[in-house]
Order: structure tokens, then sequence, then C-alpha cells
């Protein structure tokens, strides 16, 4: 069963224009003005309008007349449109291989079997809204089952990710308004005439007056909303993509026959990407049914590569994954990202020593998804945690190192936990200290290492200090502690004690 999410941007026109026209004022109410002939109406209301009142499908001229001072500027389809576009292709190359404009105002995504590589539902769509935050963007994520039901819940919750779990769409939609269903305005409004006000009193109505009077459009919607019909995502692709395709005279299901046809894929996709001078750093397989139903795979490398064998091996891998149905009719494989690749001699090993090459083991690890794989890199600074930032595996050697003036914990926890300790102050070692609710009694200890704080960039840590001590207890296990404050003068610190990290 397909995991749809449904990504709603309700201010992507004010968005737009605030980040583009620097003379307006961000605390100034927004509001973008369609107009049809001599009909003029609030398209897109940002926060500060809304806030007042200002809705969209509100008369211009009555927005105008309730607010002073209202920022009005007429709507652009077109440059809105082409927003929406290149955030598509930018959620096309971070999140699924199948991923599709849903104008005005929104993406869709199919994440089944892409959702572990950003570790599960839950985080893939916080750190989706925070990625849309980062850029500006306001922005409202659900997932469900089908494409119609996290399509309405993500346009009607009041909280910024709602995820309804498998098999609860019918519940979760029920109570939704008719507004939601997808269907012409006009439809709505006699809907609402003949007493109908949610999907749930539509859905157990009878199908055969509703379609006598308004068509087959409203079971329709009824059918894919809950799953009765399939609702195919049609992925977006950028104009230069690499893609090569393979349809079917007869549809094909056995593993060996698949297996078969992704291999020659592989093949032709780096012989076209040879052409180009690419090679392929994220590849998607796109698998379509017979009954209009799509599914994908999703497959990654540390570095461009054109290596036939190994790309088909991260998707043999995985092709027990794919449900071929009633019969798989085409396959897709596409180069959703690719960069330039210059193919390097190998050094003879009677002349250098040769380097062990672990990207294969990155991309088997990055590919089962669940974790991220990074590399950590020293950063000039005196503050423990400020002194380490994750970079790519592959990345180029930053050239900084760590001081090596006194020894550094080989684990280092995120943040300090809080400890308590008897010691006697101002310079002395504990004798002993409770971490994690099991007391241990220090046996040896080196220190004070006195560490400043980085005045030049908060005022905050102008005096204050920090004691650190290597401490091992009675058991030969080693610990980095530290003192908040120089023990004497409040002003430098709470004088409470820490755990910052532990020794191999």
């Amino acid at each position: 069963m397909a995991r749809v999410v449904s990504v709603f941007l309700p201010t992507l026109p004010t968005d737009r224009i605030r980040r583009a026209d620097s003379s307006l004022n961000p605390d100034t109410p927004l509001v973008v003005i369609a107009r049809s002939g001599s009909k003029r109406w609030v398209a897109a209301a940002d926060q500060a309008a809304a806030k007042l009142g200002l809705r969209v499908g509100m008369p211009a001229a009555k927005a105008q007349a309730l607010v002073q001072g209202l920022s009005m500027i007429d709507a652009n389809p077109a440059a809105d449109l082409a927003t929406l576009e290149r955030l598509t292709l930018w959620a096309l190359s971070q999140y699924s291989p199948v991923v599709a404009m849903d104008a005005p105002d929104g993406i869709v995504m199919d994440t089944e079997g892409a959702d572990h590589l950003q570790g599960g539902e839950d985080l893939m769509l916080s750190g989706l809204v925070n990625r849309f935050r980062i850029r500006g963007l306001a922005a409202r994520a659900a997932i469900a089952d089908t494409w119609g039901a996290a399509h309405a819940l993500a346009r009607s919750a009041d909280r910024e990710t709602v995820i309804i779990p498998r098999g609860d769409t019918a519940k979760a939609v029920n109570i939704l308004p008719l507004s939601l269903l997808r269907l012409p305005a006009e439809i709505v409004g006699s809907l609402r005439t003949l007493g109908f006000a949610t999907v749930g009193d539509l859905a157990v109505t009878p199908r055969a007056p509703l379609t006598l009077r308004f068509g087959p459009e409203v079971g329709r919607r009824l059918d894919q909303m809950f799953g009765r019909l399939a609702e195919p995502i049609e992925p977006i692709r950028p104009a230069d993509l690499v893609e090569v395709q393979k349809t079917f005279a007869e549809p094909i299901g056995a593993p060996e026959t698949i297996e078969k046809y992704v291999s020659r894929l592989v093949r032709q996709i780096c012989l076209e990407l040879e052409k180009r001078g690419l090679g392929v750093r994220r590849a998607d397989l796109i698998v379509h049914r017979v009954d209009n139903t799509i599914q994908s795979l999703r497959a990654g490398t540390a570095k461009p590569v054109r290596d036939i064998p190994w790309l088909t091996k991260l998707f043999r891998d995985r092709i027990e994954k794919i449900e071929p149905g009633f019969g798989i009719e085409k396959l897709s494989l596409a180069a959703i990202i690719a960069e330039p690749l210059v193919e390097s001699p190998s050094a003879s090993s009677l002349i250098e020593e040769q380097i062990t090459d672990v990207t294969p083991l990155i991309d088997v690890l990055g590919n089962r998804g669940g974790q991220r794989i990074f590399r950590v890199a020293p950063v000039a600074s005196d503050v423990p945690e400020r002194s380490v930032r994750r970079i790519a595996p592959t990345a180029d050697e930053v050239g900084a190192t760590w001081p090596l003036h006194w020894p550094r914990p080989s684990r280092l926890l995120p943040h300090p936990e809080a400890i308590e300790v008897i010691a006697l102050l101002p310079d002395h070692p504990p004798v002993s200290f409770t971490w994690r609710g099991k007391r241990r009694r220090v046996k040896r200890a080196d220190g004070p290492e006195r560490i400043f704080g980085e005045w030049w960039q908060r005022s905050s840590e102008w005096v204050a200090v920090r004691d650190y001590f290597v401490v091992e207890d009675d058991a030969g296990e080693r610990f980095w502690i530290f003192r908040s404050g120089d023990g004497v003068d409040a002003d430098t610190g709470s004088r409470k004690w820490f755990l910052h990290g532990l020794f191999a």
C-alpha cells in the first residue's frame, strides 16, 4: 500500500513576493489580489493579514476597507507556478523518486520505500517542514494512504504535520468538509444546498442519484480519497534529466526477469552518463504496474560513479521489495543527481601504497536507511561542543586539526549531562559522582584544564569558565567531567558539575 505525502504551502505567493521585494515592510499585512474581468478577490494572505480576519476569496474592496494601510499586490500565477516547480524539483532530489506538483499551492509525493532513508515518517515530515521554514516558507504536511486524503488533511489541520496510520484513512477523512474533496466549486455549493456538509455524509449516500445529478466526478473523487480507485502520481522530471526506459509488450513479474532488465537499464544509463562526462550520485528506479500504480526504489552513492556492476548490485539487493502485482508494464531508471566525473588511472601497488576505498561500504550503509553517514571534522574552537562539525563521508580534508595539549574523549555527549559530585572547591577533583542514577567512586583524576568562554561570540561568555577533569572510577572506566565556574566567583558559573564525554 502506498504512502502519500501532501505538502501545503498556504502563503507561497506572499512569501515569494516578500523575498523578491525588499522595500515591503515585513510587519505590514500583505495580500495578493486575483482578478477575472471586473471582479477582484484575495488570492493569498500572509500571516499578519490572516490574523486581522482577511481570508482567501474575500472581495478586494472589503479587505481594503477592513485593514488600513494594507499592502495589495496583483497575482502572478506564472511566477508562482515557476516557484512551485523549483520547490518540487528540490523535493524530488531529497525525499522520493515520485514527486509532483499539486498546483497551485502544494507538492505531492509517494514515499513508500523512501521514508526509511529519512529516519521514518515522523522524522521525515518534521524535517521537511523545518527545511521549508528555513527557506522562509510556511508549510503543513500530511501523510496518508491516498493522495486525496493527504491533500485534504494537509489543508484542514491546525498543526504542521499529520500522520494517519495505515488503514485509518476512512476514519480520518469522514469529518472533513466537502470543499476538500477537490470538486468544482459549483458542485460543492449544490451539495451543500442539498444538506451535505462532510465527506462522511456524502460517502454513505447511494451513488446512483449523485451520479445522475452531478456526473461521475463526485464518485471518482470519493473513490480516490478512500483508496478504491488508484490515483497515480506522475513524477516531475527536469529538462536535463538522464533517464532510460523499457516498455514491455507483455507484463513481467518474475524477480529474475526484473533483475535482468534492471541490469540492462543500468548499463544504458551509464553509457549516457559517459557521453556527458557525468557520474550518478542518486538514481531512481520507477516501476509502472498494469493496475496504474507506481512503485519506486532509490539508490545513492557517496561520490559520482559509472560502475555498472556496483550500481546493478545496489538495485539488485532491493529488488525483493518490488511487488509486481498483476505485472509490470514499464521500468524507468533516472539519474536524479548527476555530477561531473573524471576517470583517473589507478596507481600501481609497486609504486604507491594502495589506499583502501571505503565508499562501497558507505553506499551499502546509506541505502539501508535509518541512519545518516557522516564524518567528524575539527573546528577552531576551545569550547568542546563547538570544536566539531559533521561533513560528508567523502568530503575533502578541511585542513584543521584538534589541539593535542590535553586528552579528549573518544565519545563526546551531544549535551553535557548534570551529575551529583562530592568535591573540595575550588581546584580539587571529585571524590565521587553520580551519573544516571549510579554512584561512582573516583580512583584517579587529572586536571583541572580551564576553558574560557568565547567572549567574541556571545557577550554572556565574557567571564564564563569551565574546569575539566579526566577521572577514572574504581571499575577502570574513564570520564570527562567539568565544573561550571572557577569555584570561587559566582559570576563565572553556577558551580554545578556535568559529564561531557567518555574515554574508550
